[in-house]
């Protein structure tokens, strides 16, 4: 397990990027961070062993900014270049980046003023799209972590996954220690362990963040992945398990979904069953209950049809 090493801090804030095969961004993403209307950061972008060209553009930036350090790993997994990285920092807070988006100017001055403020232990603020969409929950002030975690778990995800967010570096410790057969919602996993140890969470108003929307990725997740996903989440809710079974149930639902729409009948028989049989109550939406009760093959056609009215749905707004 990765153990937290405390070091004697150089400055107030270290912004953190992995940065694997993101040739095509990860300039405008360093160029972005490196510059903050902040004075006493630093900026880590850890080369997690890319094929392109995406370490070299980083060395290129490091040579005409003093602020950046370039750290080239073998190819381990964005978890573990997270980590990396946060072992290698030296700021008291810690803000991650991903290498295909963008922190607005303002990201590290206003997250670190409202932290010293509020005495909060991580503070989150609104996201956008590079369209200039605000992406907000509405919440200001303090806010209780089980209300975030039941929201990923809802798979609304209103919140940013991690990114953007500026955590107490203490906050990190044990969270960054993840399995490298994670593929897929590694980020949403790190701050729900980060939630689960009750921080004190502060919401801001302005957004800090720009999250480009419909970049490819070539990661497909299979019903063992899944499987595998659900475990180390279970696992890791477990400090707050009698107020988190119904989400993290209600996520499992919402994931069997997913697979019928791509007509993966099989995972009912395979994992679904076992799992959520007896447990979907009257508290669990009709729409969920019919999709699993009904045969699959039948289940197919309603969801399949909700689904690809959502996608119609989010095409039109995003082209508009």
């Amino acid at each position: 397990m990765y153990q937290f090493c405390p070091k004697e801090t150089a400055m107030k804030c270290t912004v953190i990027i992995p940065v694997y095969n993101k040739e095509a961004y990860v300039e405008k993403c360093l160029m972005c961070a490196l510059s903050q209307d902040f004075d006493d950061y630093e900026v880590i972008a850890v080369d997690d062993g890319a094929t392109d060209a995406s370490g070299r553009i980083c060395d290129e930036v490091a040579c005409k900014q003093q602020r950046l350090r370039v750290i080239h790993t073998q190819n381990g997994g964005v978890t573990a270049a997270r980590r990396r990285g946060l072992e290698e920092s030296k700021g008291e807070y810690v803000m991650f980046c991903d290498a295909d988006d963008e922190l607005l100017p303002h990201a590290l001055r206003l997250s670190y003023e409202a932290m010293m403020t509020s005495g909060a232990d991580e503070v989150i603020a609104p996201y956008q799209n590079q369209r200039g969409d605000i992406f907000d929950t509405g919440n200001r002030g303090f806010i209780e972590p089980e209300t975030i975690i039941a929201d990923y778990l809802a798979t609304y995800n209103s919140f940013p996954s991690h990114c953007g967010i500026l955590f107490r570096r203490e906050l990190l410790q044990g969270c960054l220690d993840m399995p490298r057969y994670l593929i897929c919602g590694e980020d949403i996993l790190l701050h729900i362990r980060c939630l689960c140890k009750r921080p004190k969470v502060y919401c801001i108003a302005q957004s800090n963040y720009v999250y480009n929307q419909g970049i490819p990725n070539d990661r497909h997740v299979t019903l063992q992945h899944e499987m595998l996903y659900d475990k180390v989440l279970f696992d890791s809710l477990q400090p707050l398990w009698s107020q988190m079974e119904y989400w993290y149930r209600r996520r499992q639902v919402k994931t069997y979904e997913v697979f019928l729409d791509k007509r993966q009948f099989h995972v009912r028989r395979e994992y679904y069953q076992k799992e959520l049989k007896g447990r979907l109550n009257r508290r669990f939406p009709l729409a969920d209950r019919i999709a699993f009760f009904l045969p699959p093959r039948l289940a197919y056609w309603p969801v399949h049809l909700y689904k690809a009215w959502l996608r119609r749905k989010s095409r039109q707004i995003f082209s508009s």
